[in-house]
C-alpha cells in the first residue's frame, strides 16, 4: 500500500472505533491535516450518528461543514466525547510531535478537553526517540526573535515558517536538531515557559490515549502506558 492508502485504512479503523464511543448526543473533536481528511471523509457516512463536530483548524471545520456536519465553537460544547487527530511523530510513550499544518495550539486545546485523545498515522510517523521532525512552535509574532535565541539557548535550529500565518494570527518556528529528545515532557515545559511562546508541538505532557497505526501488516493499536 501507498501512504495514502495506509492513511485511509487507518481513517477506517478510527472511524469504526469512534463510532463505539459515541451517540446521538455526541461532539466529535476533529484534527487537522492529510490523515484527518480521511477521517472527516469517512466520518460523513455516520453524520447522523453524533449531534456535532469542534475542529482544530479553520481548513478542517470547511471541510465538515462541506460534508453538512455541523461544527461548533469549543466554547459552546459541553463535552467532547473523543479526539481523532494525526501526528508527525509519535514514540512507544505515546508521546507525539504535531503541527505541521500549523494548527498546534487549537490542537492542543480540543485534546485538553476531550474525553479520549485518539491518535492516527501511517508506519512512517513511528520512532523511538522524537525529534528527527522539526519541533513547531507558535510564537507571537513580536516574539519571535527573541523566542528564537532562546531555543537555541535549549540546543535547537529554530527556522521561521516564512509566509505562514495561524488561524490564531500568530507566526511558526520549526525547531531543527533536537533528536534525540531525552524527556519529552521536561523540554515541552521549558518550552512553553519561554515569553512569547503560545505553545509547542510537543503533546507529552498529555500524550495520545491510544494510537492506531497503519503498517503494510494492517492496523497496529498502541494503548498509552504509564
Amino acid at each position: 500500500m501507498d501512504q495514502d492508502q495506509l492513511k485511509h485504512a487507518v481513517a477506517t479503523a478510527a472511524v469504526e472505533y469512534t463510532l463505539t464511543k459515541i451517540d446521538s448526543d455526541s461532539i466529535v473533536g476533529i484534527g487537522t491535516g492529510s490523515t484527518a481528511n480521511f477521517f472527516i471523509d469517512l466520518l460523513a457516512e455516520h453524520k447522523h450518528k453524533f449531534q456535532a463536530a469542534v475542529a482544530s483548524s479553520e481548513a478542517s471545520a470547511d471541510r465538515l461543514r462541506g460534508h453538512g456536519i455541523i461544527v461548533i465553537e469549543l466554547n459552546s460544547a459541553p463535552e467532547i466525547a473523543i479526539y481523532i487527530d494525526g501526528a508527525d511523530e509519535a514514540n512507544p510513550r505515546l508521546e507525539l510531535i504535531k503541527g505541521g499544518g500549523a494548527a498546534l495550539t487549537r490542537e492542543k486545546i480540543v485534546t485538553a478537553v476531550s474525553r479520549e485523545f485518539v491518535c492516527i498515522a501511517d508506519e512512517s510517523k513511528w520512532v523511538d526517540h522524537l525529534g528527527t521532525f522539526p519541533l513547531p512552535v507558535e510564537v507571537i509574532p513580536m516574539a519571535r526573535s527573541h523566542v528564537a535565541r532562546e531555543l537555541v539557548k535549549l540546543g535547537g535550529d529554530p527556522v521561521w515558517r516564512e509566509n505562514v500565518i495561524t488561524d490564531n494570527g500568530n507566526q511558526i518556528l520549526d525547531v531543527h536538531h533536537l533528536y534525540p529528545v531525552g524527556s519529552t515532557t521536561d523540554l515541552e515545559e521549558k518550552i512553553n515557559q519561554i515569553t512569547g511562546v503560545v505553545t509547542n508541538g510537543f503533546f507529552a505532557c498529555k500524550p495520545a490515549d491510544i494510537l492506531f497505526l497503519a503498517t503494510q501488516q494492517g492496523i497496529v493499536t498502541h494503548l498509552a502506558v504509564d
